[in-house]
């Protein structure tokens, strides 16, 4: 299918539809005039698109990434109290040698073993209770989270819950076993004399 144009001699030439009309500006045809969804239409579609997204967004509610991390950082406490950490032991190794100043070189072998080995191992527990208390109010913080979050957004993935309880009940058992140290039920010192 052509077109007849008149060029600026006069002389009728046929050209096909996309060839370039003399009477339109900047090489435009009528076809990119007249074609559906300019950049117009399509910014505005593209910012619709963007906004109901934003809508959908704000309909999910959080995304529970922080309750997540801090179920894995309340099972990680528990499993530091009962395997101790590096506070512990250079609590426990200051408490030794302060043991070691103050106790004298006459003083009698219950004394020496008390004061050298025996606040250590207090120490050691402090800190390993320490660390358990810690996973434990961080744990049961997670799990009543819920409680106080969005009215309509109460689902806690389940992942987190099992942490959290894991860290609960690592802390729970770092705790009693601190307390079970501390207070020489379990692995107390040795009788002397």
């Amino acid at each position: 299918m052509g077109t007849k144009t008149v060029d600026e001699t006069g002389a009728g030439t046929e050209h096909d539809e996309t060839a370039v009309d003399a009477t339109e500006p900047d090489g435009v045809t009528d076809e990119t005039q007249d074609a559906p969804g300019t950049d117009d239409e399509s910014a505005a579609g593209e910012s619709a698109a963007g906004e109901s997204e934003a809508g959908e967004d704000k309909e999910r509610g959080p995304s529970g990434v922080g309750q997540g991390a801090a179920a894995v950082v309340s099972a990680a406490l528990g499993l530091v109290s009962l395997t101790g950490s590096w506070l512990g032991t250079v609590a426990a190794a200051r408490e030794t040698l302060v043991g070691q100043l103050e106790t004298a070189a006459d003083a009698g072998v219950a004394t020496q073993v008390k004061e050298i080995y025996g606040d250590a191992w207090n120490t050691s527990a402090v800190w390993g209770g320490m660390f358990a208390l810690t996973a434990l109010i961080v744990g049961v913080a997670v799990l009543a989270r819920p409680a106080f979050g969005t009215p309509g957004r109460t689902v806690q993935a389940p992942w987190i819950k099992s942490v959290a309880w894991a860290g609960v009940s690592l802390g729970v058992i770092g705790l009693l076993l601190a307390v079970l140290k501390y207070t020489d039920v379990l692995l107390g010192l040795p009788a002397t004399g």
